[in-house]
């Protein structure tokens, strides 16, 4: 049963709310400071807390919940016959509930300009302590740190006059958890400023357990940020099908920052399969966007995941009959591509992501080594600068379809090169790219090269096109963009793109020996631009 509830919160939201439904169940409120003075202004009868210890509030509000009168009441076992004892000796009346919410260190620290002494005077000592002694003592007391749950527990004292024991517990470990992100975030702003130091601590919660990880006989767990808004596959929906894999994690993180990077101006589509676009295109329709990021790679597009920065429709559902992919990714579905979509697999993830077309909602990326954790800005941006090297100029038509061919680049493998048509006006396809290769050759005439004319002809047999294929193809190439993640080291990977006929070139240069590089460009009139910013995705 509670009777009696301690109210001492920094941030106010609803606490007026809930200590008036705590009043009206005829708790007695004991409270500090502000809250005291908020609760009296509406009418609340309040208890300070100096009159439960004998001591006034001292040092500026510094001291004043530290005292046996207040932590005898919330630790006392209640079932122990020596802790009712002394605290019946020393006239201790026992604590049911403690509403704390901790000082904003964490906003503090992070403003422009805030200096050493503001920050420390934002370090809550007496909170954490409350939170902690209720928490402790979970069993018999009803801790809460987060507004978002008065409802909840104003619910359960309405029906039954006590909070049950699973959602004590629950709360329990939520103040635990609260407190340690509190002291993590002292410790790493205290040990930068005073230790020039750099700690890491990373904060993830609701762990779930994977099928198995990216093989069979690998265990995987998926960890939620409890603190990431916006895009993200820890806020997508799954309206569908089994259970997301570790690889589907992977890959689907990767459709979804590949379709971030070339934006939302147009209907796009990713299409990904091992971490890398196999399919990316942009059209005038989802139907179109999707029908041409499958030409693609027909045959990688087998088991992939498909990405969309629109809402999924019927007739994009419509395409994918007969064609097995493992997820979608979507901001919405509409109602008939929804129900088309879950009579096609009993098996297929439809996850929904509201947030998609928002901005993401964190700066760095994390990778664990073996024995280490390195940590790195985000990669943000296409290039630096836009440098045309060579006699040939770069034309300005060609620089919205480059910087397409850019944002496929960076999403694929390293050492990546990818090529880029515009198949329809202002409409643009990745058609093929090399992922992955110890060498930027191999990427350019083994695979991207190859690739493309693989792609060509079926497109060219299955569209009936009437001119000989070397010819179709070469226009085709003719009026592609090539682009690089990183400098071209020598001068054969120009000879090789001049070979198949790719005239324009993006790259981000920086070789020693690029003036031998734009010496060949020059002479086999290829035009070459420099972006000064390298994509390396490894």
């Amino acid at each position: 049963m509670v009777k009696r509830a301690l109210l001492s919160v920094s941030d106010k939201t609803g606490i007026v709310e809930f200590a008036r439904g705590l009043e009206q169940q005829d708790i007695q409120i004991i409270s500090t400071g502000g809250t005291a003075r908020i609760l009296r202004d509406a009418d609340i009868k309040t208890t300070d807390v100096s009159e439960v210890t004998g001591f006034p509030e001292m040092m500026g509000g510094r001291v004043k919940t530290l005292h046996p009168m207040i932590h005898g009441g919330l630790l006392c076992l209640r079932e122990d016959t020596s802790h009712m004892s002394d605290a019946d000796k020393m006239s201790i009346e026992l604590i049911d509930m403690v509403v704390v919410n901790l000082y904003p260190f964490e906003i503090t620290v992070s403003k422009e300009g805030v200096n050493l002494d503001e920050a420390i005077e934002n370090i809550d000592i007496g909170g954490p302590t409350l939170l902690r002694s209720a928490a402790k003592n979970y069993r018999s007391v009803t801790v809460v740190c987060d507004p978002d749950d008065y409802g909840s527990v104003l619910k359960e004292i309405r029906s039954s006059g006590v909070v049950s024991e699973r959602t004590r517990e629950k709360l329990a470990v939520k103040a635990f958890r609260h407190t340690a992100n509190y002291d993590s975030n002292i410790d790493t702003y205290l040990s930068k400023t005073l230790l020039d130091e750099e700690v890491l601590r990373l904060n993830y919660t609701n762990g779930t357990t994977l099928r198995y990880g990216e093989n069979w006989h690998q265990e995987a767990t998926f960890y939620k940020d409890p603190y990431v808004k916006g895009p993200a596959l820890s806020n997508a929906i799954q309206h569908h099908g089994k259970e997301l894999s570790y690889n589907n994690y992977v890959d689907a993180d990767n459709a979804l920052q590949t379709i971030k990077e070339v934006g939302n101006r147009n209907p796009a589509v990713a299409i990904v399969k091992h971490n890398n676009p196999c399919g990316l295109a942009t059209g005038n329709s989802l139907l179109q966007a999707l029908q041409t990021a499958w030409d693609g790679d027909p045959v990688s597009a087998f088991g992939s995941i498909v990405c969309t920065n629109t809402e999924f429709d019927l007739k994009a559902a419509e395409f994918l009959e007969g064609r097995f992919v493992e997820i979608i990714l979507a901001p919405g579905y509409d109602a008939d591509a929804l129900k088309y979509l879950k009579n096609k697999s009993k098996d297929i993830r439809l996850l929904e992501l509201p947030q998609f077309n928002e901005d993401f909602d964190v700066d760095c990326t994390y990778k664990y080594v073996i024995g280490g954790m390195l940590k790195q800005s985000r990669n943000i941006g296409l290039h630096a600068k836009w440098e045309c090297v060579t006699e040939t100029s770069f034309p300005d038509e060609k620089k919205e379809l480059s910087d397409f061919c850019l944002c496929a680049c960076k999403s694929t493998k390293s050492n990546s090169v990818t090529l880029a048509y515009e198949y329809s006006d202002s409409c643009y396809m990745m058609l093929a790219m090399g992922a992955g290769q110890p060498n930027r050759v191999d990427s350019i005439r083994k695979l991207a090269v190859t690739k493309a004319r693989e792609n060509l002809r079926e497109i060219y047999d299955r569209d009936n096109i009437d001119m000989p294929f070397d010819d179709y193809c070469g226009s085709v190439l003719s009026e592609c963009v090539m682009a690089s993640d990183a400098f071209f080291p020598f001068d054969d990977s120009i000879i090789h793109a001049d070979e198949n006929n790719i005239k324009y070139i993006v790259s981000p240069g920086g070789s020693i020996r690029d003036n031998e590089v734009i010496a060949t460009a020059n002479r086999l009139g290829v035009s070459l631009v420099f972006t000064g910013m390298r994509h390396f995705l490894h």
